[in-house]
C-alpha cells in the first residue's frame, strides 16, 4: 500500500530544494538573506576556533592565563585564536573584526582568506587593516559582480563619483582630488564606454566644467553635448582646444599667485598650492577633460602632421604634469596605449595615476595599463571573460588593485541626465568658442493613413 504521506513529504522536500537552487541562481541576494546568511553564521560560530587552528592563526596563550588554567582546572592548555568581535550581517555578506594576537600581522590573515572562504561557505573573504592590532574580515556571500547593484550608502561629492562596484561589495569612487588623472583601457565591447558614461552622468550634476576630445566624429561624447563646455570631434579641433586649456591653466596659476602673494616671475613648477586655497567667490570651476581613443591624437597620415601631433602631445603632458593644482583633470581612454604610439606616449602614461583595465586583446595591453604599478593585476585583467562587459581591474600608483564592474546605464538615461543638468554648466569664457550645439532630433514625418476600404 502506498504511503501517500511519505510521498507528499518527499515531493515537498524536492520542491523546496528546487526552489532554493533556483533562488540561489536567479536571486542570489534574496537567497543569501534567507538561507546563506544563517548557515554561514552557524558555521562560523561552531567552527571558529578549530578553523583558526587549522589555518595556523592561533598562538600560545599568555603565561598568566596558562598558570590560571592549571591552577583552576585540569584542562589541556591549547593555543588561542584572535579575539573575535561582533558579527554584523549586511545585504551582501558579513563583517567581523578580529584583534590580532601578539606576533600576528594582517598579512597572516589575508594569506588564509581562501581557507576561511571554504570553511565558512561564502563566496570570498577580504581583509582590511583598521588600526594597529585590529583587522576587519568582510565575508561576501555571493558574486556581487554578476548583477551589479550599487550600495545605497555610496555617496559622492564634489569631484567624487561612485562609478562602479568592487568585488568586496564596496563602491569604487572616482575621486579626482585624490587621483587627478586616469587611464582607461579596454577592447571593443569591453565596457569602457559604459564606465565613461557613468562617470559623465555622475559629474553632470556637479558644478564642474566638462570638456571632451572625441576623434570618432563625436559619436561617443556628442549625446552629452548639453552638459559639455567644449567638445572637439577631430584632430584639427583637438589641436585648437588643447592650447586653450593650457592657457586657462596658466591664467589660473596667475590668479593663485595674485591671491597668495607669490612673485609674478615664479615658475609654475614651484607653486605648491592650488585653486582650492582660493576663496569661493574667486575660485574658477574645475575642468575634467575626457579623451576618447587617445591613440587617434598620436596617429599621423603624412609627414606634415607630425608637428601638430608633437605639439598636442606636449600640451597633454603639460596638462597632466601641472593641471591638478589648476583644477584641470584628465580622463584618458583608449583600446591600446604604449610606446609604439610615438614620442611622449610613455611620458604621458607615467603622469596618469589611476589605471582601469577592461578586457583587452593581448597581454601587452594589460601590462601597459597595470604592469608598472600592480603586476599582480595583469593576470586578472587578462582573465576577464567576454560575456561580462564592464568588468575591469583597477589600480593606482600605491600598488593596490581590485576588480570592479560598472552598473548598466543606457545611453538615453545618461543623455537625459546631462540634458536636465545643462543649467549647471559653468561659464568658462576661454572655452566658449568650443561649446557644442545640443544634438537635434530629426523630425519624423507622420505615417500615411491608409485609405478606408470601400464597403461591400
Amino acid at each position: 500500500m502506498t504511503d501517500w504521506t511519505t510521498v507528499a513529504e518527499v515531493g515537498g522536500s524536492l520542491t523546496a530544494i528546487g526552489g532554493a537552487a533556483y533562488a540561489r541562481h536567479a536571486h542570489p541576494a534574496a537567497y543569501w538573506s534567507a538561507v546563506g546568511l544563517p548557515a554561514s553564521v552557524v558555521r562560523l560560530l561552531t567552527s571558529y576556533s578549530s578553523t583558526m587552528d587549522a589555518c595556523g592563526l592561533t598562538v600560545e596563550p599568555p603565561r598568566w592565563r596558562a598558570l590560571a588554567v592549571k591552577a583552576t582546572t585540569r584542562r589541556e592548555i591549547r593555543p588561542v585564536p584572535p579575539r573575535r568581535g561582533l558579527i554584523r550581517p549586511t545585504a551582501t555578506g558579513l563583517r567581523m573584526r578580529l584583534r590580532l594576537a601578539p606576533g600576528q600581522e594582517p598579512a597572516d590573515i589575508a594569506a588564509s582568506a581562501e581557507r576561511l572562504r571554504h570553511a565558512w561557505g561564502v563566496h570570498a573573504v577580504y581583509v582590511r587593516d583598521i588600526k594597529p592590532g585590529v583587522v576587519e574580515l568582510r565575508l561576501v556571500g555571493f558574486d556581487v559582480l554578476r548583477d551589479v547593484r550599487m550600495p545605497r550608502r555610496a555617496r559622492g561629492g564634489l569631484l567624487r563619483v561612485p562609478v562602479a562596484l568592487r568585488e568586496d561589495a564596496t563602491a569604487f569612487v572616482r575621486d579626482y582630488r585624490a587621483v587627478p588623472h586616469e587611464l582607461v583601457l579596454g577592447a571593443t565591447l569591453s565596457g569602457k564606454s559604459m564606465y565613461l558614461r557613468n562617470l559623465i552622468a555622475g559629474l553632470a550634476t556637479q558644478p564642474v566644467a566638462l570638456a571632451g576630445i572625441d576623434c570618432k566624429r563625436g559619436v561617443e561624447l556628442s549625446p552629452f553635448a548639453d552638459r559639455f563646455s567644449a567638445l572637439a570631434v577631430d584632430q584639427r579641433q583637438a589641436a585648437a582646444l588643447l592650447p586653450v586649456l593650457v592657457t586657462e591653466m596658466e591664467d589660473r596659476y596667475d590668479l593663485i599667485k595674485a591671491r597668495q602673494g607669490i612673485a609674478p616671475g615664479t615658475p609654475d613648477e614651484l607653486i605648491t598650492s592650488d585653486i582650492w586655497g582660493l576663496p569661493d567667490e574667486d575660485r574658477p570651476p574645475p575642468i575634467v577633460l575626457f579623451i576618447d581613443e587617445v591613440a587617434e591624437l598620436f596617429l599621423v597620415a603624412s609627414r606634415k602632421d607630425e608637428d601638430r601631433r608633437d605639439e598636442m602631445v606636449t600640451q597633454l603632458i603639460r596638462l597632466a604634469q601641472l593641471g591638478r593644482a589648476a583644477g584641470i583633470y584628465l580622463e584618458v581612454c583608449g583600446q591600446r596605449f604604449g610606446a609604439e604610439l610615438g614620442k611622449g606616449a610613455t611620458m604621458l602614461r607615467a603622469q596618469l595615476t589611476g589605471r582601469v583595465c577592461h578586457r583587452v586583446n593581448d597581454e601587452a595591453s594589460a601590462k601597459m595599463a597595470l604592469g608598472d604599478i600592480a603586476p599582480e593585476a595583469v593576470y586578472a585583467a587578462c582573465s576577464i571573460p567576454a560575456e561580462r562587459p564592464g568588468l575591469a581591474a583597477v589600480g593606482d600608483t600605491s600598488g593596490g588593485w581590485s576588480r570592479i564592474r560598472t552598473p548598466h546605464l543606457t545611453l538615453a538615461e545618461a543623455a537625459a541626465t546631462c540634458r536636465a543638468a545643462s543649467v549647471l554648466t559653468p561659464d568658462v569664457p576661454g572655452l566658449a568658442p568650443f561649446r557644442p550645439s545640443p544634438p537635434t532630433v530629426p523630425a519624423q514625418s507622420p505615417r500615411p493613413v491608409p485609405a478606408p476600404h470601400p464597403a461591400p
